[in-house]
Parts: structure tokens; sequence; C-alpha cells
């Protein structure tokens, strides 16, 4: 067998293996990365760029829709899919080729197309070959969607993220199964698409909302476009019209095809993690230091959604460019506040300490969106802000269902990295009228200082 030594290794070239071999390379690491796919990143490729292209449309059907109660009359609103989806692929693709320009510029020597498995703690077998690593291995192989047992039987009429985005057409009716950010988005992006849309889930949150309050906002917001049934279990068999029927307590529905959103596992099997002697949780994920990524007091390291750790683009970034700069010797930067996004409208955001976590003395400041003038003025009244401090005042976290969550979700993770307390947070140039007051509003609601009047 061929044999060969380098600095580091990296298995996996999506968001966090590319950032981990040009972090390695930068540091002088002799560094090789393996990909036995295309390589390119789930965002690009299946996720978060395809499924924002695909909420562009729907919210430009929906404005087009809604334009009467603003004294602007539009006509009929009416999609041409096919053309919607060539736009989606179009751009989609466009975002694709930079990534693999990124990739395809690594040079051929450092580039090794295959499956690697382990073969003990500091070496992998790629087909008829071995590398030893000197100094670490970065694992970055990403995840994939599970489709459930129980659709078996209507196999054929199932899509994941990974195959939604080839449709040519849009179907009459859809069922969405979860209620996660992916089949929250896109549940209601085909609903104002004109899809009927019944989304079902068993667990009673949407979106990763823990905040109770919150979720119940969002869930009244949400219900008003898509068919929620929470809390329930459902069954599918076939129709002979070639469809699918849904069945759960209390009622069933018929459907053109179904989007499974049921969660991304770790892509971990084809490792043979069993060779490096790492302590595993029950899913045969490694356990990991979060500051370091690094996999107990081994050289190896896991970054990105491989380590089902904050399954969102920047984390995995930077996930693999601390893995590898780690396992080079540096020292890992702070770890930042979390924060996560469901770009539905409103915008679902969490940021900071999880609700679960929170101290008993917690002190919560709330704001309703429909006391706010800007998005009276633009007509989006639904959603609620809950800001999180400690009983010092020193900022924990926030729980945002609103218009604009995106932009107030950056500005609370960056109060939180900057350790600000919640006097001050209140006490900035918040502009009037501004989305952004609501974030003022509920501060306020914490100090006890004067509400905004308008």
């Amino acid at each position: 067998m061929a044999e060969r030594q380098c600095d580091v290794i990296v298995i996996g070239a999506g968001t966090a293996g590319l950032h981990a071999y040009k972090t390695a390379t930068a540091r002088g690491a002799e560094t090789v990365i393996v990909e036995r796919g295309a390589g390119g990143s789930t965002c690009t490729r299946i996720g978060c760029m395809p499924s924002k292209l695909l909420i562009a449309a729907a919210r430009t059907a929906r404005t087009c829709e809604g334009a009467g109660r603003f004294g602007v009359e539009t006509g009929p609103v009416s999609i041409d899919a096919a053309a919607m989806w060539a736009r989606v692929r179009r751009e989609r693709d466009r975002f694709v080729d930079a990534i693999l320009e990124e990739y395809h510029a690594i040079p051929d020597a450092d580039r090794i197309h295959g499956t690697a498995r382990f073969t003990g703690k500091d070496s992998v077998q790629v087909d008829g070959e071995r590398i030893l690593a000197r100094q670490g291995i970065v694992i970055a192989t990403g995840a994939r969607p599970i489709v459930p047992d129980s659709l078996d039987a209507v196999r054929d009429l199932v899509h994941t993220h990974e195959t939604i985005f080839d449709l040519d057409h849009l179907p009459r009716a859809i069922a969405v199964l979860g209620a996660g950010p992916v089949g929250l988005e896109l549940a209601q992006a085909f609903a104002r698409l004109g899809v009927a849309v019944a989304l079902f889930d068993p667990g009673d949150t949407i979106g990763g909302l823990a905040d109770p309050d919150t979720n119940a906002a969002a869930i009244e917001a949400l219900g008003q476009e898509v068919t929620l049934h929470l809390g329930v279990e459902t069954k599918a068999e076939p129709t002979d019209d070639g469809r699918a029927r849904l069945s759960w307590d209390g009622g069933s529905t018929l459907v053109d095809l179904i989007l499974a959103a049921t969660g991304r596992p770790p892509e971990l099997k084809d490792l043979d993690l069993d060779q490096t002697g790492l302590e595993l949780d029950d899913h045969g994920t490694p356990l990991f230091d979060p500051q370091s990524r690094r996999c107990g007091d081994s050289a190896i390291f896991v970054a990105g959604d491989a380590n089902a750790w904050r399954s969102v683009l920047h984390e995995a970034a930077r996930g693999g460019r601390i893995a590898a700069t780690v396992a080079t010797g540096g020292e890992p930067p702070r770890t930042l506040p979390a924060f996560a996004i469901t770009f539905t409208e409103p915008n679902l955001t969490e940021i900071g300490m999880a609700f679960d976590d929170l101290p008993d003395d917690v002190r919560i400041g709330c704001a309703k969106v429909a006391d706010n003038g800007r998005t009276t003025v633009d007509g989006a009244t639904q959603g609620l802000i809950r800001l999180y401090a400690d009983r010092d005042g020193k900022l924990l976290g926030a729980s945002i269902a609103a218009p604009e969550g995106e932009h107030l979700g950056h500005l609370v993770a960056l109060a939180i990295d900057q350790g600000m307390d919640v006097a001050r947070f209140a006490d900035q140039p918040w502009y009037h009228p501004t989305v952004e007051e609501l974030l003022q509003m509920a501060a306020r609601d914490i100090t006890g200082s004067e509400d905004l009047l308008v």
C-alpha cells in the first residue's frame, strides 16, 4: 500500500473543510483535503441559497397579492413555475461555481478524491493510499437529510432539501414533515406560491423557538398561511391516483408530494471511527470541545455540520478555521453567542442563552410587534420580542419573531459579545421610525424606564 505524510488532513470540502484547508496552509502546514463528492458547500448547492431564491419568489408573489391594502392595484397574480425554478437553479449554480473555483484552485497534489477511512488516530486510508498526519485531522464531512422509514410506502413522492429544487412545476398540495427551519421556510414559500401546504411535527414548537411566548406568536403568524398540525404522528400510504394520503389522529389529507425535513444527522458512518478510539455519543458523533473543536485529547477535530453543533454556515466556516488553527499549534478564539435564524416572515431568531438554560432570576423584557410604528406603516404587525438579562442587567439572549428579525438578531448578538448590559443597550441611537426600536422597547421593559410613545 502506498503511503504519504503531511501535517494536516482535512476530510470534506464543504464550508468547514475549505476554511480548514485555507487556514492550515496559511499557517504553513502541509495540508491535503479529501473529498468523495463534487465538493462545494451544502449552503450553496442544496441549502441556504436555493431556499432563499425560492423564498424571494414567494415573497414577491405575496407582496403583489397584498398590494391592494395600500391602494395599489396589480391585477391577478400568476406564477410561471418553469421560469421561477429556472431562476432558482441558474442563480444557485452561479453560487456553486464560485465555491467550486476555490476548491479546484487547490493544487492537484493536495486534493484527493475518494472516501477517507480512519486506520488510527493519526492516519486515514483513501482507496489504496495511507495518509499519515503529523499534526492533526479535521473531520468536516457535513450532514445529510434522513427520510423516515414510515415513508417507505410513498418513497417515490418524497423529497428532501437535496431534491426539492429540481422540481419544474408547482404541486397542488404538499405535506411538510418537520417544523424546523428548513421545513418551515419551504412550507411558507410554497404556500405563498399558491400550493396547499400542511405541515406536521410531533413536537409543539416551530423554527427552533424554545421560548413559549415567542413560539406562540410565531405559530399564530405562520398558521395563517400554512396549516399546522403540531403534536401529531403521521402515517403515509399511496392512493390509486398516484398521490399520497397522510393520516393522523383526527384527520387525513391528500398531497402530491412530501417534503421530509426531519433532521440532518452528521455524515460519519463511512469514516470507521472505531479505529480512532474516540469517545462517541449515542448517535455516533465524537465528543468534542466546542471552543477548540478537538475530540478528547486527540489530534482529531470535528467542524461544521459533522459535529451537529450550531449547524449554520458562519459556525461551519469559523469551526473549520478554529480546528485548523488549533491543530497547527494556535489558540482557539472566544466562543461567539449562539445565533440562528429561520427566514420565514416574520423572521424567527434565537440568540445567546437558550430559554431552557436561563437562570431562575432571569429578567425578561417584552415588546409586541404591533406596538411599533414602522411595522404598522408597513402592515406587518405580527410577532413578539423577548429579551433576556441576568439579575445584574447583563444581556443573556433573545427570542424574536418579528419582521426584519434577522437584523435585530445581529444587533443582540453583537451586544452580547461585547458584554453589554441592558441599560446601555437601551441607551443607543435607535432611529425612529424603525423596527429596531422594538429592541429598545424590550430593553426598557427590563429596566423599567419609560417606553416609547410612538
